[in-house]
């Protein structure tokens, strides 16, 4: 949810902006980790077009192919020995975004201020997520920014490669949903006006699924473009409705229990979690920052929540694979297997890498036959939704034969 606050610098200048956060507690703690002083949080209140929009971000965004490009391009030039001021310069000038532009020309004056790459990134917080900043941070701080940074280019690869897996292999049922929308409204338009007329000169005796059918197409007949709007408008409001704060719980809760989607959404949640501790761990930050991080990374709240457990864990003294050994609903068992594993021999970023790495597997096998999956009971619902189109418009017509006999 977001929450806008008052904060006081370093510097002695007051900001006030808004972060995306789980409470204000924190907030809070984000707020001090950056090196802010809050002086007034408050959680921003939000209707269905104010979420709509906000998460779109239309006018200025930076796509997650333009971050990975940027990232590993950056590695690159810190490797073959450019300056940092010097690369970002170089980038500056090559991208086509004008966006990103202004926000690398941002961060190379706070460079060339004294600050650094991470305060620099830390700037723009809907550009560059907390994983990206406090990778780099870590980076700085061992001495091996561009070892962190394609790291970080990596883990941003593998993310939205899984994100566009599950997003490709949904398309197909949403282009056949939105045709059979299109179809139907032509039908009750065109076609069912017209046999309407038939059995209204014929004297035929209607049925009640016949009679709500031609009550439609009047409808529709007669205001075709208030029709379409209301349409319009209703996937409008429904998308609205789906991205608002307080519908979160019961989405992700929904979600997790579909069929079929619901197993390859825990899967998914679960390869984000360790490939994000694993790459945190791996860059040397401490333990529950890595857990605090992660808990932004994974998307749906259920699994926040146990991240959140988990963190509560570490703080006293209970091993870290506790909070995946109690919610075995959510992790799968060798999450906590695995985990348990890391912590006893010391290895616990590496048994996270190797959780990431099963489980990315599994979902690139899982979507490649997903539409596969989906297509039978897809064209079961089409098949009942013609099905009672065809009875309801030739059970009148049986009537008609009827009494000419």
């Amino acid at each position: 949810m977001l929450f806008t606050y008052k904060a006081k610098l370093k510097t002695g200048e007051i900001v006030e902006d808004t972060i995306d956060s789980i409470d204000r507690f924190s907030v809070s703690r984000e707020l001090r980790s950056r090196g802010y002083t809050p002086l007034f949080i408050s959680k921003k209140n939000s209707n269905f077009f104010s979420s709509f929009f906000r998460s779109e971000n239309f006018l200025n965004k930076v796509k997650v192919a333009e971050q990975i490009l940027f990232t590993k391009n950056l590695a690159g030039m810190l490797k073959a020995g450019l300056s940092l001021s010097r690369a970002l310069s170089v980038l500056q000038k090559q991208t086509k975004n004008a966006y990103l532009g202004k926000i690398l020309a941002s961060i190379s004056t706070e460079i060339n201020s004294g600050g650094t790459l991470s305060s620099g990134l830390s700037k723009f917080p809907n550009v560059f997520s907390k994983l990206f900043v406090s990778m780099t941070k870590a980076g700085e701080e061992s001495g091996n920014l561009d070892l962190t940074l394609t790291e970080v280019g990596v883990n941003l690869e593998k993310s939205h490669a899984l994100t566009k897996k599950v997003k490709g292999a949904l398309i197909y049922p949403g282009v056949i949903l939105c045709a059979m929308i299109l179809i139907g409204v032509l039908m009750f338009a065109f076609v069912v006006p017209t046999l309407a007329n038939t059995f209204k000169d014929l004297g035929a005796k209607l049925p009640a699924s016949t009679q709500m059918i031609i009550f439609l197409g009047d409808f529709f007949s007669h205001y075709l473009l208030l029709s379409l709007s209301m349409i319009i408008f209703s996937i409008f409001g429904l998308v609205s409705l789906f991205r608002a704060d307080f519908m979160a719980k019961y989405i992700d809760f929904f979600v997790l229990k579909i069929p079929v989607i619901g197993k390859l959404a825990k899967e998914l949640n679960t390869a984000r979690t360790a490939r994000t501790m694993s790459s945190l761990l791996i860059s040397g930050i401490a333990i529950t920052r890595a857990v605090e991080i992660t808990q932004d990374v994974v998307q749906n709240i259920y699994y926040k929540k146990v991240l959140d457990e988990a963190k509560v864990f570490i703080e006293k003294g209970i091993p870290f694979s506790q909070a995946f050994l109690e919610n075995t609903n959510l992790y799968p068992v060798i999450m906590s297997e695995m985990t348990q594993v890391g912590e006893e021999t010391g290895k616990l970023s590496e048994m996270l890498l190797q959780i990431a790495l099963f489980y990315e597997g599994e979902i690139e096998n899982k979507t490649k036959n997903l539409s596969t999956i989906i297509e039978p009971f897809l064209m079961i619902f089409i098949g009942a939704a013609v099905g009672f189109f065809a009875i309801s418009m030739i059970s009148p017509m049986y009537s008609i034969l009827d009494s000419i006999k």
